[in-house]
Order: C-alpha cells, then sequence, then structure tokens
C-alpha cells in the first residue's frame, strides 16, 4: 500500500464546507447568548420550555460523538457485529428512564440532578453529597469523558491532517467553546440538532463510500472484476468479513454469549452507572428532561432518543468497520499506510477515520464536517452539564449563597472555558479511549440498584450513596490498577470448560460488593426524617409498595400527602409492561434494518411486522396511564 507521508489532501470545496460549518454553529451561540445571559434556569434549562422533539434529538447529539464511530469500528472488526451488545443492553435502562423516571424526574422541579440529593435526603449527609459529586461528577469524571471523546479528534487530526496532539484540541474545541460559553443549554440544543443532521448525513455517506472502497481493494486483489460488481452482498460473503456479521455471539461456545450477551443483559444494565445511560436518568439526559415543557415531552423526548441510538444510528458505523476488514485486514496495515500518525494512539479503532480519508473532494468535507459536529454536540453538553453542576451545585451552595443570576451566568461561562482546557490537557496524555470507558463503567458499577430504588422505597438515606460511592471508587482503583495488563488474568475463574475472563470477573466483584456495601450501610443507619420523605414524596407523587408504610402514618395523621393520588392504583407495574413492548420494538426495529441490510428480505419483513405491532400496543397501554401535567 502506497505511504502517506503528511495525511490526506483538502480542496478548496473541502476547506469551505468545514469553515461554512463553523460559522452557523458559532452563530448559533452568538444568536441564543442574549436569551441564555437573563438567568441560571436559562443559561443551564433554556427556561424549562423545550419540546420533545428538539431534546431528543440533542439527547442522540450528545450520545453520537467523535469517538462512538471509532469505538463501535473497534468493537465490530475486535469481536464482529455482536460485540455491540455491551452497549446496546443499555436500551433496558433507557425503557425505564422512559416509561417510569421521566415524569418523576419533570415532577421534582430541580435545576440538576444533584440537586435532587437535598429533595430526597436532608440534613449534613446529603449536603455533602451534592457538593463532593458536584466536583467528582461535574470536573473529575466529567473532564475525564471529554479527554477520551477529544481522543478521538487527536486520531482524526493526526491521521487526516498530520497536525500535532495540541493543534488537535485547539482547533477542535475552539468553535464548541464559543457557542457553548455564549449560547447555553439553548445554544447547545439548537446547535446539536444542525450538528446532528450532518452528522447523520455524513455517517450514511461514510458508509456507501466504504462499500465501493472494498471493491477498489477487491478489485485489486482480483476477486472481483469490476467496483460495480461488489455490493455489501459480496462485502459480506468476504472471508475477511463473513465471520463478523453475526448479531448474536455463538451460543455454543459459553465463552462468548456469557460475557457477550448475558452479562449486559441479566447484571449491567441496571448495575453500573454510566454518563447517558444511567439507570432511573441522570446527567445529560436528566437535564434535557428537566428542560422540558412538561411530563408528556420529557417522556417523548427519551422515547424518540432511545428508538434513534439504538435502532438507527449504529448500521453505518457497522458497515464501515466491515468494510475496514477488507480494506484494512490488520492493524499493522493502517500503521504502514499511514507512517506520520503516532504509533501509541494506533489501534483497531483508528479504522474509522482512516476509511474516511479515501473520500472525494467535496464529499471529505463534508464528512470531516460531520465528525467534527458529533464531537462539538458532545462536548458541548458536557460543559454544560458540568458547569451547571459547578455553579448550581457547589458555587451557588457553599461559596456563595446569594449569587446573583447574572454572576452564575457569568460563572458558568468561565467553568465552562475552563473544564474544556482540562479535558485538552488530559486527552493529550490518553492513548486508549477504552481505557477511559472501563474505568469509568467500573468506577460506576454496582451503585445502579440505588438510582433505581431511591424513587421507590423509602428507607433508602444518604449514607445508602455514600456507602455505595465510597466503596465503588476503592474498589475500582484496586482493581484497575492492581490488576491491569498480564496482571488481569489473575482474576480468571474457570468452570468447566468456561472461562470467565478478569475483565467480567473485576465488573462483577464490584456489582456485589458495592450493592452488599450499600445495603448494609441503608440498614445501619437512620433513615431520613418524616419532613424530608413527606416533602419529597408530595413533590414527586412515585407512589407504590415501597412508600405505603410512609404514606399509610401521614394520612392517619391528616397529612394527604398523596393529594389527588390518593387511593389511585399504582401506575409502575403498566409502566413495566410499556418498558419490555418498548425493548420489543427498538431492538425488531435494529434487527429489521439488520436483515435488510444483509439481503434478508423475508426476516426484515417479518421483524418490521413485529416492530409496528410492539409500537401500536405499547402506545395503546401508554394512552391509558394519561401523564401528569406540569404545574
Amino acid at each position: 500500500m502506497a505511504k502517506l507521508s503528511v495525511g490526506v489532501s483538502m480542496t478548496g470545496l473541502d476547506w469551505s464546507i468545514i469553515g461554512a460549518f463553523f460559522v452557523i454553529v458559532v452563530g448559533i451561540g452568538l444568536w441564543h447568548s442574549r436569551q441564555a445571559g437573563k438567568s441560571s434556569e436559562d443559561f443551564f434549562l433554556g427556561g424549562r420550555g423545550m419540546p420533545w422533539w428538539l431534546l431528543g434529538v440533542s439527547m442522540v447529539a450528545c450520545t453520537f460523538s467523535a469517538d462512538t464511530p471509532n469505538l463501535v469500528c473497534g468493537l465490530v472488526r475486535d469481536g464482529g457485529v455482536a460485540a455491540n451488545w455491551f452497549w446496546w443492553a443499555f436500551l433496558i435502562t433507557g425503557m425505564v428512564t422512559v416509561f417510569i423516571y421521566a415524569k418523576l424526574w419533570r415532577r421534582s422541579g430541580v435545576m440538576t440532578d444533584l440537586e435532587f440529593y437535598e429533595l430526597r435526603y436532608g440534613g449534613k449527609p446529603a449536603s455533602f453529597l451534592r457538593g463532593f459529586r458536584a466536583v467528582y461528577l461535574g470536573v473529575f469524571f466529567n473532564v475525564l469523558i471529554m479527554a477520551a471523546v477529544t481522543l478521538a479528534i487527536i486520531k482524526y487530526g493526526q491521521l487526516l491532517f498530520g497536525l500535532s496532539k495540541i493543534q488537535c484540541v485547539f482547533f477542535g474545541s475552539i468553535g464548541v467553546v464559543i457557542y457553548a460559553t455564549l449560547g447555553g443549554i439553548k445554544g447547545c440544543i439548537w446547535a446539536d440538532f444542525f450538528q446532528y443532521s450532518i452528522a447523520t448525513f455524513g455517517a450514511v455517506w461514510a458508509a456507501i463510500h466504504s462499500v465501493k472502497e472494498a471493491g477498489i481493494t477487491a478489485v485489486n486483489a482480483g476477486a472481483v472484476e469490476s467496483v460495480e460488481g461488489f455490493g455489501l452482498a459480496r462485502l459480506l460473503s468476504h472471508a475477511n468479513v463473513v465471520d463478523k456479521i453475526n448479531i448474536f455471539p455463538d451460543f455454543n461456545d459459553p465463552n462468548m454469549w456469557i460475557p457477550m450477551l448475558l452479562m449486559p443483559l441479566a447484571v449491567q444494565w441496571w448495575a453500573a452507572w454510566y454518563p447517558g445511560a444511567e439507570p432511573g436518568g441522570g446527567g445529560y439526559i436528566a437535564q434535557r428532561m428537566l428542560a422540558a415543557k412538561d411530563e408528556k415531552n420529557a417522556v417523548g423526548a427519551t422515547l424518540f432518543f432511545n428508538f434513534a441510538h439504538y435502532a438507527l444510528r449504529p448500521w453505518p458505523w457497522i458497515i464501515v468497520a466491515l468494510a475496514s476488514l477488507v480494506v484494512y485486514p490488520e492493524v499493522s496495515d493502517i500503521q504502514s499506510t499511514f507512517s506520520h500518525v503516532d504509533e501509541s494512539i494506533i489501534g483497531q479503532d483508528i479504522a474509522y477515520p482512516a476509511m474516511i480519508s479515501k473520500l472525494g473532494p467535496g464529499f471529505l468535507g463534508l464528512v470531516i464536517a460531520s465528525i467534527i459536529a458529533a464531537y462539538m454536540s458532545t462536548i458541548g453538553t458536557h460543559l454544560n452539564w458540568g458547569s451547571s453542576y459547578a455553579v448550581n451545585d457547589f458555587y451557588k451552595r457553599f461559596i456563595k449563597k446569594d449569587a446573583s443570576e447574572k454572576e452564575m451566568v457569568r460563572m458558568g461561562r468561565i467553568c465552562t472555558v475552563v473544564l474544556m482546557a482540562l479535558a485538552g490537557a488530559l486527552a493529550m496524555v490518553l492513548t486508549d479511549a477504552t481505557q477511559a470507558f472501563k474505568l469509568l463503567l467500573l468506577s460506576g458499577a454496582g451503585s445502579g440498584a440505588i438510582y433505581l430504588l431511591r424513587w421507590f422505597w423509602w428507607r433508602i438515606n444518604a449514607y445508602s450513596e455514600i456507602f455505595a460511592m465510597v466503596f465503588t471508587t476503592v474498589v475500582a482503583a484496586v482493581l484497575t490498577f492492581g490488576f491491569n495488563g498480564e496482571r488481569e488474568a489473575l482474576l480468571d475463574v474457570q468452570i468447566g470448560s468456561f472461562t470467565l475472563e478478569g475483565g467480567s470477573v473485576k465488573f462483577l466483584i464490584a456489582v456485589f460488593g458495592t450493592t452488599l456495601a450499600w445495603i448494609i450501610g441503608t440498614l445501619v443507619t437512620r433513615p431520613e426524617s418524616q419532613e424530608t420523605l413527606r416533602t419529597f414524596y408530595r413533590k414527586c407523587q412515585p407512589g407504590g409498595p415501597g412508600w405505603k408504610r410512609l404514606v399509610d402514618q401521614a394520612v392517619s395523621e391528616g397529612d394527604m400527602i398523596d393529594g389527588e393520588e390518593h387511593g389511585k392504583a399504582w401506575e409502575v407495574p403498566l409502566e413495566i409492561l410499556c418498558v419490555f413492548m418498548g425493548c420489543a420494538f427498538v431492538y425488531c426495529s435494529l434487527f429489521c434494518i439488520g436483515a435488510f441490510i444483509y439481503g434478508d428480505v423475508i426476516r426484515g419483513i417479518v421483524l418490521g411486522v413485529v416492530s409496528g405491532a410492539s409500537a401500536l400496543f405499547l402506545f395503546s397501554i401508554w394512552g391509558k396511564l394519561h401523564p401528569h401535567k406540569s404545574e
């Protein structure tokens, strides 16, 4: 293969497209800057007046970052299409949020999900939780996430343009810092809408062109006579690809299906806290639910997000990954072709930008703009989300309680710039985004059950979360740094012919150890005060047997904390049915699209019918539940 010394050749048309993109997104920030500066609620929540469709697109855009196609590409090249189950399983988490928790978040009326701590819990433990997690999540955790995302931009910049790491960080972040700083959450959301449109088109076009590139490689190898004769069918039957296309792992091999499918579906979805897939909702997903006009719009936004995120978005990336196996069968092929790229960042995931580099004039600029759009949408969200924690939950709560609205907006803008600087600095020392992902997943392992149950069981208190937070942080640090590299194999568990590898054992240790720690912490400490619990229940109206003791005692004292809900049947059982039908709807849609791509028309039609029937049944059930209107 021919060697490229300094990236790809960009034409004036490519640069014009990229330049126009930057002008538009910065213009969006400028357009919303005046309204964003009115108050902290406008800056961080857009005045709580956002419609479901705009919030839904924004949620999808947030989770579609520059590193996401790279991650999916790396998964497919390593473990096949079935390896995506490690994140597809989070659909269950998403549907639980849609049908059970979205309306509860909107009812809470808090500005951030951390403010929730002093609504649900009371006293100094609640204040500690809010303040500590504002710094822990808003700064340290958030910076690690943004650094991992920025690492992807470094890989694109080095491979495509031959830029240094610091140049990649500067050029990648300057635009998003401007519009996120000026326009606040509304600027970010409208920029997301524009960016997601560009990013989606770019991903689809990259997939189409990647099949063509695989055809060119096949022609050069003498496998086919012309590029026109090499379509999806030929790609999927290629020797390098045919073993990678199965959507499900091999059920005859427990070493494949247990860690790849069973653990994500049985444990990971409820046990792990991860940004964008928090059990019970949280982070920037909660921020957007809180920004909705009302409960109906909060539910609609999260439902649209889960459908687009899991069913529509993966297949273009998967096609590029499969095509890359024909063009660059081994990582060494990428290294030899792009010899100017720092060896420390070469891996399976860099195959995606390698395939992008083969686009022609105009389309290259458009797809690069789409990658930048994906990066900016995620970073913009994390900057606003992180600064909302730093300002609302730390600065105003603990440093200057009488801070004016204008001062809070000013501090939010300062925090936005500082967070980006910290993330850029960390990105320049990272080498693999997968390392960051594993650390983040392990750091939240076992705490997920608390976030699900704290709405529905009165006995959970602030110490439940403190015990979980301390235990999982210590365990994650010990397991990550004490059993890394070759030492991870020391944790392997052999059960007959089945080997549960060290990575999976780490996760299970963290999950069950943390779960045991917070349950013990809950039972050995005092419950929250009656006043705190009744205030929370009266505002959020969660209902259910977990609150029966509290409600009965309140009613016996003449305090009708159920309000208009008193005596009404608990909705959660029907909501769980909605969760099940929602998962059937989205998974069948995902597999339906895959079936048509794979050329299995009959299966595609059947899955399409099942998906449609699931959707109709879902909406008929949900219509009977009559979500509460906002006040």
